[in-house]
């Protein structure tokens, strides 16, 4: 099974991630009449849904603020196709990894081995309660090794993010409340760029931290306690049991082999730029 949180972060999910960063998909994805801001995110990773409403896309993305995603979603679809948005959004990826990791790399026998050891991994997920992993499941798979692998590695994440999902509403937060305590665990993003990318005013977020001091989950400096501590403790423990699916099918011989080769792109593609300065308070490696 793939380790924890971190080690998930670190090998596979960046190199998906990449896309939310990358200039090239926003231009595939205005390019062919969304409007610049949030509509390209939105419209693009829900667009595999097909013209889904907002209140859809803020239950199954969780801890977006919701008065944000109903200003772009369903406007998204009156200017472009989810067909034609996914079409968009594989473009951009194609030209994004090309240029952090090069052909060489891409044409190189390590990305092949890597799809196939991805794509593999995602015969063992299941759809049951998964909704934007099943929504992707009807998606092509793209020829070419690097795309291939994007798209397995995409639906390796939306698998594990529908059941954290689900272990989020078990253990009794909310969506503004999700990304609080996230952040407070000094493994994510930084207040500053989560308010920005999740939404949230200044005035929402003091709200939810306000109420999570209440419920002794965050101290006065806003803090994990000992009891917040050991909520998101748990989360993780939850999201790792619902996420063993690809990899026990993989084994862990192959499943050691996939985080090395991804962990090595990873590893390029951050040094290449893949992310921003000042987003995540610890920086992927």
């Amino acid at each position: 099974m793939a380790g924890n949180e971190k080690q998930f972060k670190s090998a596979f999910d960046s190199l998906h991630a990449l896309a939310y960063f990358a200039p090239e998909v926003d231009a595939a994805l205005t390019g062919i009449g969304l409007r610049p801001g949030r509509m390209p995110y939105f419209a693009g990773r829900s667009a595999a849904m097909g013209p889904v409403g907002p209140e859809i896309v803020a239950a199954t993305f969780y801890n977006f603020n919701p008065e944000v995603v109903a200003r772009v979603i369903p406007r998204a679809w009156t200017l472009a196709t989810p067909e034609q948005v996914l079409e968009a959004r594989l473009d951009g990826v194609d030209k994004v990894l090309t240029r952090l990791l090069g052909d060489d790399t891409l044409k190189g026998e390590e990305v092949a081995e890597a799809a196939e050891l991805a794509r593999e991994a995602t015969a063992g997920c299941t759809g049951e309660g998964r909704a934007l992993y099943a929504a992707h499941t009807a998606l092509p798979w793209p020829e070419q090794p690097h795309l291939a692998l994007w798209h397995a590695l995409t639906l390796v994440r939306e698998y594990r993010g529908d059941g954290h999902v689900a272990a989020l509403v078990l253990n009794g937060l909310s969506g503004v409340e999700a990304v609080v305590t996230h952040v407070a665990t000094g493994h994510g993003f930084t207040t500053d760029a989560a308010k920005l990318t999740r939404g949230w005013s200044d005035e929402q977020w003091a709200a939810a931290e306000a109420g999570l001091t209440d419920r002794g989950l965050l101290d006065a400096e806003g803090a994990l306690t000992e009891a917040g501590v050991a909520l998101r403790d748990r989360i993780e423990v939850a999201t790792e049991a619902a996420a063993t699916g690809p990899w026990d099918h993989l084994g862990p011989e192959k499943t050691a082999r996939l985080e090395a080769l991804c962990r090595d792109l990873t590893r390029q593609a951050v040094a290449a730029g893949a992310f921003p300065d000042g987003v995540f308070a610890r920086q992927r490696r």
